[in-house]
């Protein structure tokens, strides 16, 4: 299964597409399509700022970068460390790199900047050279080393360079800076805990085996998902940020009773429960008058 996500810096993601594949598919097979309708879902949900199609490796192909620009995004897409990339990284001068803020960074007040285990630089670098010269796509590798831990981990007849230090490559189009952008990317995992949220809930168990009716059961998981969010963002700031699971618990599944007096349903919620004004203040929104 494959699916897209919708977030900004300040918002907590919603599932923009979704797409269920049969068999052993590739991780970028449909790819291009999924990326179009998910564009087109957040143009049509008024994201009017710029767009960014964020990916792994497992996305680095032509297809995908001239899908994103098809639709008029960005891209971020994590480079796979072949040949041409490597080459790319041992052409970066040493005095280009620049720590960056990562686990266990000091900053220094002196000098002004971070002293880090992790650094970056960048490069202009031309990807998909293999095909025909119209296709080549020519952007910017952003590059961040980590310094090995135990550089005898490293593989047998590698340089130095490769040695002491692990590189991982972004291959992109964005307008940030050098160091946004490497940030921005690195956010691109918050994808992995929408699956994660998905798989416990309504994904951790396909219904059927049959696969259209699996296919139905995605997209209603999907709605599920984002009226989920929906809800929290009614609710609270802290909902709004909140994972879905939380959301449930406290929003969802509370322990009210219902009462029918006067021809008039009544809902008597618990009594002292931390989660009332939440909760009320959702109702309301909800029902509000059009």
């Amino acid at each position: 299964m494959q699916v897209a996500t919708l977030s900004t810096p300040t918002a907590a993601p919603v599932l923009a597409a979704t797409r269920l594949r049969k068999g052993n598919s590739s991780s970028a097979h449909g790819a291009p399509r999924l990326i179009a309708d998910a564009v087109a879902t957040a143009r049509r949900a008024s994201a009017t700022g710029t767009l960014t199609v964020r990916a792994d490796s497992a996305y680095y192909n032509h297809d995908v970068v001239a899908a994103a620009r098809r639709a008029g995004a960005r891209f971020s897409l994590t480079a796979r460390m072949d040949p041409a990339v490597t080459a790319a990284i041992t052409r970066i001068d040493e005095d280009a790199w620049v720590d960056i803020r990562y686990p266990n960074a000091i900053w220094d007040e002196q000098e002004g900047r971070w002293v880090s285990d992790a650094q970056v630089a960048q490069i202009s670098y031309t990807a998909f050279t293999s095909r025909k010269k119209a296709e080549h796509v020519t952007a910017r590798l952003i590059v961040r080393r980590v310094k090995r831990l135990n550089p005898k981990a490293a593989r047998a007849g590698q340089e130095e360079l490769f040695a002491a230090y692990r590189y991982h490559g972004v291959f992109t189009d964005s307008p940030l800076s050098m160091l946004q952008a490497e940030a921005s990317h690195r956010d691109h995992a918050i994808v992995e805990q929408v699956i994660a949220d998905l798989k416990s809930g309504p994904l951790a168990h396909a219904p059927s085996g049959s696969f259209s009716a699996n296919g139905a059961w995605t997209v209603l998981a999907a709605v599920t998902f984002n009226l989920t969010r929906a809800v929290g963002v009614l609710a609270s700031t802290f909902h709004a940020r909140a994972r879905p699971a939380t959301i449930r618990d406290e929003l969802i599944k509370i322990p009210a009773r219902i009462a029918n007096r006067a021809r008039r349903l009544h809902l008597h919620l618990p009594t002292n429960w931390p989660w009332q004004n939440a909760w009320q203040g959702m109702f309301t929104h909800a029902y509000a008058p059009a």
